[in-house]
Formats: C-alpha cells, sequence, structure tokens
C-alpha cells in the first residue's frame, strides 16, 4: 500500500517555467549573456547551483553563479508576489491527499522559493516535509530528492507516490522506485520515453485524488 505521497512544485502544482524563463532570460541579457530557446528545456529540474552554472558557462552570463541565482530568485520572487500562478485545483488535492498520507514536497527550487510560495499558497501546513534539490547532492534527473524526501517522511521510495510533470522528473521519480504519476506540462510536454515511466498519466490535478493513489498497488508497477 502506499504509504506516502511525494510532490514536485514547478509545472505541477504552479505555472511557473514560463515566470522562471523570463526571469532567467532578463539576466542572462542584462549581464553579458545569450538566451536560446533550448535553454529552458535543458535547465527544468536542474538544482541552483546546477542552472546557475549553466547559466555562466553555457549562456555566457559575466556574473559568479551565487549572483546568477541570487538575481533570478529575487525577480522571480517578485513576480510571485504581484501574481502566484498556482495551478487550478492543487491547493484542494493536496487537502484531500493529507487527509490520507504524508506529503512531501520535492522541488528543484531553491529553497527561498519554497518557502515564499507555500506560503502565498497557504499551502504549507499541508506538507510534513519540503527537500529543495538544493540540499542533495545532485537535482533531477538524479533520484537524490525524491530519495531525500522520503527518507525525511521515513518511508521506503518504493512505497511512495510521486507525482511529476517534466522529462527530468519522471526520470527522477522512477529512478527513486516511487509509483509515478504524470501530469504532463502542457508549455514543455515530457518525452514519450519519460512519459512511458509512469504508473498513470492524468491530465489535470483534479484526476489526483485518495482513489488514485489507492490503485497504485505493487502488483500493477
Amino acid at each position: 500500500m502506499i504509504a506516502a505521497v511525494l510532490v514536485d512544485l514547478d509545472g505541477v502544482l504552479i505555472d511557473s517555467e514560463q515566470v522562471w524563463a523570463l526571469a532567467r532570460e532578463e539576466v542572462a541579457r542584462e549581464h553579458g549573456g545569450h538566451w536560446e530557446q533550448g535553454a529552458t528545456r535543458a535547465m527544468m529540474g536542474m538544482s541552483a547551483p546546477e542552472w546557475s552554472r549553466y547559466m555562466h558557462d553555457e549562456l555566457g552570463v559575466d556574473l559568479a553563479p551565487t549572483e546568477i541565482s541570487q538575481r533570478v530568485v529575487a525577480r522571480l520572487l517578485a513576480h510571485y508576489r504581484e501574481h502566484l500562478p498556482l495551478l487550478p485545483g492543487a491547493r484542494e488535492a493536496l487537502a484531500a491527499l493529507a487527509a490520507h498520507w504524508p506529503l512531501a514536497l520535492a522541488s528543484s527550487a531553491n529553497r527561498e522559493v519554497i518557502d515564499v510560495v507555500l506560503e502565498l499558497a497557504r499551502i504549507a501546513s499541508l506538507f510534513a516535509a519540503t527537500v529543495s534539490a538544493e540540499e542533495v547532492e545532485h537535482g533531477k534527473p538524479a533520484p537524490d530528492v525524491y530519495l531525500e524526501a522520503a527518507r525525511r517522511l521515513r518511508a521506503n521510495p518504493c512505497d511512495c507516490a510521486a507525482v511529476e510533470d517534466s522529462t527530468n522528473g519522471l526520470l527522477a521519480a522512477a529512478a527513486a522506485g516511487t509509483h509515478v504519476i504524470a501530469v504532463p506540462n502542457r508549455r514543455f510536454p515530457p518525452s514519450k520515453q519519460a512519459l512511458a515511466l509512469a504508473q498513470c498519466v492524468i491530465d489535470s490535478l483534479e484526476r489526483l485524488t485518495p482513489a488514485l493513489i489507492r490503485a497504485l498497488t505493487p502488483s500493477a508497477r
């Protein structure tokens, strides 16, 4: 039986990838760098140290990676404080699941971003644990953030359900051994190979219900 539910943030609970892209592009162009069409997809799932190094090394941003991260996060949070792009049904789905299982957030976002988003969305109390990829060795597609989320809940990853939207997120959740639920990102759809790793695919958070979680039995994997 499922012992816990692990949930991604960007693309699953908030429609945020385009906001991240805008903040990163602005910082890149203002500080000697350039922007490439595939940059957003390349950085999806990376931890803050990883994507800030990518911007420095691959996009030519003339700032130290730590400074890149700080400037991008400042712009991102300014956007969120004006309008948080919480996806329809997110709060209701989490509340329904939290009534039955402990929840953990397993996100590539910076710790500061996670804390602000959960506060603005009024969902912090629904999570028993939250993990930023900053706090583990490797970002997605490595399984580290999911393994750490399960550890903090004292659950075996193989007994956890994980909800993801992107190629790297799906790869990470599968590599951790979880039961993977895909809510495909509409702006940046996951690859067919990554989507095939999901035990089930849903088109909205309205379908992320306790009944769906209960149906994720070991024999079905």
